[in-house]
């Protein structure tokens, strides 16, 4: 570890009155969890992008079946 961050360290633990141990051992933690974090909103933008393809597609079939029922109910109301 480099001189300036032992140093901050060291200013750290003594202002929380804690060890340099249990500090790294606080930072890993919390550092694994915003990974974590990360990789979690990572995946759910791509799901939801995924997502945005299919719900396109199934919206241009709804669109084109709803255009067909609407042919026919016109072909039944006038009679052909």
């Amino acid at each position: 570890m480099p001189p300036y961050l032992l140093d901050e360290v060291d200013v750290l633990v003594a202002q929380e009155r804690n060890t340099r141990s249990d500090l790294i051992r606080q930072a890993t933690a919390m550092y694994l969890r915003e990974r974590k974090k990360q990789r979690i909103r990572e995946l759910l933008q791509q799901g939801y992008q995924e997502m945005a393809v299919i719900n396109l597609h199934l919206a241009d079939e709804a669109f084109a079946a709803e255009a067909e029922a609407e042919r026919i109910a016109q072909r039944l109301v006038s009679g052909v």
